[in-house]
């Protein structure tokens, strides 16, 4: 894949990202580190918050693989 390809499938996944870390007042990479780092269990209780985080670390996951690239 092209580098300008690659930079425009990014576009729309760092524009998602930043809709999350308004709504939750975190930069993504700090909310993939405690996620990863077990810090976020509690949150598991609260459907809304669990379907956010779920869908902010594959999105960020797509993101960081792209960046990779």
């Amino acid at each position: 894949m092209e580098t300008y390809e690659l930079v425009i499938e990014m576009k729309p996944l760092e524009r998602r990202l930043m809709l999350y870390e308004e709504k939750y007042g975190v930069l993504s990479e700090d909310f993939y580190r405690a996620l990863l780092g077990g810090q976020l269990k509690r949150f598991d209780e609260y459907d809304e918050t669990r379907a956010d985080f779920s869908r902010w670390k594959g999105v960020y996951k797509t993101w960081l693989r792209r960046k990779a690239a």
